[in-house]
C-alpha cells in the first residue's frame, strides 16, 4: 500500500466516492444566505467530524467485521457490488438527486448548522465511503500502510474542504452541464474499481485464479 501505484489507486477511489465537485453545489444549497465566515466555519466543522469518523472506521471497521464473522474477501465482494451500484447512480445522475433530497431534509431539520447532518453524515461519510475505507484497511500490511491510507483520506478531505470554500466559483465555471460530465466520468472510473474489488474477493475464495 505504501507503493505509489497503490496510493494513487486508493486516492482515486476515495476521491470518486466523496466526489468533491459534486458536493460543491449541495454545500451552496445548505449554506444559502450565510456569510463567507459562517460557510467557512461549517466547512471546517463538517470536515473535522468526517475525519474523526473515517479514522474510526479505518481502525475499527475490520475488527467489527471479524466480530460478526464476516471475512474480508466476502466484504470485498459485497463492497464491490455496492460501489458498482453507486457508480450506476453517478452515471444516470440519481446520486446527485438523492444528495439534494438529503440536503433539503437536513436543512429543514437543522437550519442553523448542517455541518454534522447532512454534510458529514451521510453526504461525505456515506455507505460508499465507509465500505471503501474498510476495504482499504483490509489491504493494509502494517502500521506504515495504515498511516498511508490515513494520509490519503486526509488529502481527499482537504480537497473536499477546498471545494466547499470554492463552491460558488466551481459552480460558475463548470455549470450544470460541466458538473454532469465530471460526475459521469468519475462514475465510469468507479465502476471499473468496483469490478476490481469483486475480482479480488473472488480470487480470495480461489475462484478465477
Amino acid at each position: 500500500m505504501t507503493e505509489l501505484p497503490a496510493l494513487i489507486a486508493a486516492f482515486t477511489t476515495m476521491f470518486i466516492i466523496l466526489d468533491p465537485p459534486g458536493l460543491a453545489p449541495v454545500f451552496i444549497a445548505l449554506t444559502q444566505g450565510m456569510t463567507a465566515a459562517q460557510r467557512r466555519t461549517i466547512a471546517v466543522r463538517a470536515c473535522i467530524v468526517s475525519a474523526v469518523l473515517m479514522i474510526l472506521f479505518l481502525f475499527l471497521g475490520e475488527a467489527v467485521l471479524g466480530f460478526i464473522g464476516i471475512s474480508m474477501d466476502a466484504f470485498r465482494i459485497a463492497g464491490g457490488i455496492l460501489l458498482f451500484l453507486t457508480a450506476l447512480d453517478m452515471l444516470f445522475q440519481r446520486r446527485q438527486a438523492r444528495r439534494e433530497d438529503s440536503a433539503a431534509e437536513g436543512q429543514a431539520e437543522h437550519h442553523d448548522d448542517p455541518s454534522v447532518f447532512p454534510l458529514a453524515l451521510p453526504l461525505i461519510v456515506g455507505p460508499g465511503a465507509i465500505t471503501t475505507i474498510i476495504l482499504l484497511a483490509g489491504e493494509a500490511q502494517g502500521a506504515a500502510d495504515v498511516g498511508a491510507i490515513a494520509a490519503v483520506l486526509m488529502a481527499v478531505l482537504l480537497i473536499t474542504f477546498l471545494s466547499f470554500l470554492a463552491a460558488p466559483a466551481i459552480e460558475r465555471i463548470l455549470g450544470k452541464t460541466g458538473l454532469n460530465i465530471v460526475t459521469r466520468v468519475l462514475g465510469m472510473l468507479l465502476a471499473a474499481l468496483a469490478v476490481q474489488f469483486v475480482l479480488d474477493g473472488l480470487r480470495g475464495f480461489g475462484i478465477g485464479t
